[in-house]
């Protein structure tokens, strides 16, 4: 089958390509610098502005799939106004782009797997949160919420769309989990704030899987949380780090200082979270391979690691 990602070149849509390849299926990688790419086996880059599907909308003619986890990173910078606004910016305006390539495509692909994230719920205590609850408040949940709007008009062409709203990513070699680790590397690890706030999480490898089993399901469609069955608080991840890296993890690093180095950013990402539960998707039939954080993290920094995992 022939997948085509918007955001193939990111940590998630690398796995993912690769994970595809090495099945044997076609992937089209959208890139701005497409012309400067070398095709890889089983990989073809296609040319791609951020905004259009010019030079791009045919290739979705017999495509398995369409997925837009196209965006700038959240957690790239302070937050000043202008880089919440290329975050928001980025992905409405990837949003468009798939909604110009479904106009323009000969044929639609089977299913569209829209990006999101669980910061759409805001922070919402230690209550359980499944797909049925509304949006929260705040700027992570005003982005995850257009995110999803910005692709809705698909499913009035007819075409199944699932909506992944994923929770932090933990893998190897990228992602969010190298930075939340370095301190307890250097002995200068424990909890954020009052260790309390939730922090949903999932291992890179059940990220690709779920996507893969969503593009499959012909009943997977509308909202589903991509995140990990046993939630952890603060405390708990910081306890885990410890153990997995055989360092203290005693060093609590208070709200205040960190809403004075960080504001807004501290706010929502660190001192705020949500227990989401991934009702949905294992409804359908699911099946998680890391559970639990100290399995996925013993998974992920084994130093003989095998690359069987995405």
């Amino acid at each position: 089958m022939r997948v085509v990602i918007a955001g193939g070149t990111g940590f998630i849509g690398r796995a993912l390509t690769r994970s595809l390849v090495r099945d044997g299926h076609e992937v089209v990688v959208l890139s701005r610098g497409a012309s400067g790419r070398k095709p890889a086996p089983g990989i073809t880059y296609a040319p791609y502005d951020g905004r259009t599907g010019e030079g791009w909308a045919h290739l979705l003619g017999g495509a398995r799939a369409l997925v837009n986890l196209a965006g700038e990173n959240i957690a790239s910078g302070y937050w000043t106004k202008t880089r919440k606004a290329r975050i928001l910016g980025s992905r409405l305006d990837a949003g468009q782009a798939v909604m110009d390539a479904l106009s323009r495509a000969p044929a639609l692909p089977d299913v569209l797997i829209q990006g999101s994230a669980t910061g759409y719920y805001g922070d919402r205590g230690d209550v359980p949160i499944a797909e049925d609850a509304p949006a929260g408040a705040g700027f992570l949940a005003e982005v995850a919420c257009r995110w999803e709007a910005s692709t809705a008009g698909a499913e009035a062409l007819g075409l199944r769309r699932a909506v992944i709203r994923t929770a932090v990513v933990l893998g190897a070699g990228g992602g969010a989990l190298p930075r939340m680790l370095a301190p307890f590397r250097f002995f200068l690890g424990g909890p954020l704030g009052s260790g309390r706030q939730y922090l949903p999480w999932i291992h890179l490898a059940d990220e690709v899987a779920a996507i893969r089993f969503l593009i499959d399901h012909e009943a997977a469609a509308g909202p589903f949380n991509l995140a990990a069955p046993e939630a952890v608080t603060q405390d708990g991840f910081a306890a885990a780090a410890g153990r997995a890296l055989a360092r203290p993890a005693w060093l609590r690093l208070p709200g205040p200082v960190m809403r004075l180095a960080l504001g807004e950013m501290a706010r929502e990402l660190f001192l705020g979270g949500v227990r989401a539960v991934p009702g949905r998707l294992t409804e359908l039939g699911f099946r998680f391979c890391f559970e639990t954080l100290p399995d996925a993290l013993s998974d992920i920094l084994r130093p003989s690691r095998e690359s069987h995992h995405a």
